[in-house]
């Protein structure tokens, strides 16, 4: 049953949670509100960053095979974030519907 310090409660940390906005700090993640979610993804984008520089510097030494698959691996990274991201993105969305429609 709906009650209104329900009500109240969700309305304060719906509010809570879109008063830290740390998106800026982060390109992948751009949904983010919490220091946390712009740690991680800082992390991952400096592993994906780490992996791109070796690609670049195994293909500087012709080393094609392992160029390929620091590529595959980087590619793979990306694609995930992607998939998580969007995870996220429904979940947030399944929250707000749980707010009336008038808040």
């Amino acid at each position: 049953m709906i009650t209104r310090s329900n009500l109240a409660e969700q309305l304060r940390e719906y509010q809570i949670r879109s008063k830290y906005d740390w998106s800026y700090l982060s390109f992948f993640s751009s949904t983010s509100n919490s220091r946390v979610d712009v740690v991680i993804s800082v992390i991952w984008e400096l592993i994906i960053l780490a992996f791109l520089v070796f690609s670049g510097v195994s293909l500087y030494f012709r080393y094609m095979r392992l160029a390929f698959c620091f590529i595959c691996i980087t590619i793979l990274l990306l694609v995930c974030l992607k998939i998580t991201k969007q995870v996220k993105l429904d979940r947030k969305r399944k929250r707000r519907m749980l707010l009336p429609l008038s808040m």
